[in-house]
């Protein structure tokens, strides 16, 4: 029988919902404003905060330590954004695709690094 760790779940059940926190926002405020890059910006401040948040006390259950966490987090972001360009350029690179056919196979290795950084790193005690 196969056993799923409940803070898996738990975190990819908030990550949709911060996904829908950052696209919401940015097509709210794109539409309001007209300004690509207050609304993109805006959206992903927002789902970034909302996903320090709510992984912390949904996902792992951890108390807030911002002072210890966030830097950790920013880290994790980065590594994350590297990940993501990388397999987009070796993709265009190497198999000629276009860029979100990378992007979209990056997803679930980003997830993965986001999983087990934040579990382990980011939020352990």
């Amino acid at each position: 029988m196969v056993r799923i760790d409940l803070s898996l779940v738990r975190f990819l059940a908030v990550g949709l919902l911060v996904t829908l926190i950052d696209l919401g926002l940015t097509y709210l405020i794109d539409r309001l404003t007209g300004q690509r890059a207050l609304a993109v910006t805006t959206g992903f401040a927002a789902g970034l905060a909302a996903g320090y948040l709510l992984h912390a006390r949904i996902s792992f259950a951890a108390p807030l330590a911002p002072t210890r966490q966030i830097p950790r987090l920013l880290v994790t972001v980065g590594i994350n954004y590297l990940l993501t360009l990388g397999i987009v350029e070796a993709c265009a690179r190497l198999f000629g695709w276009p860029t979100l056919s990378g992007k979209l196979i990056s997803l679930p290795v980003v997830a993965a690094s986001s999983y087990l950084l934040s579990r382990k790193w980011v939020y352990a005690e």
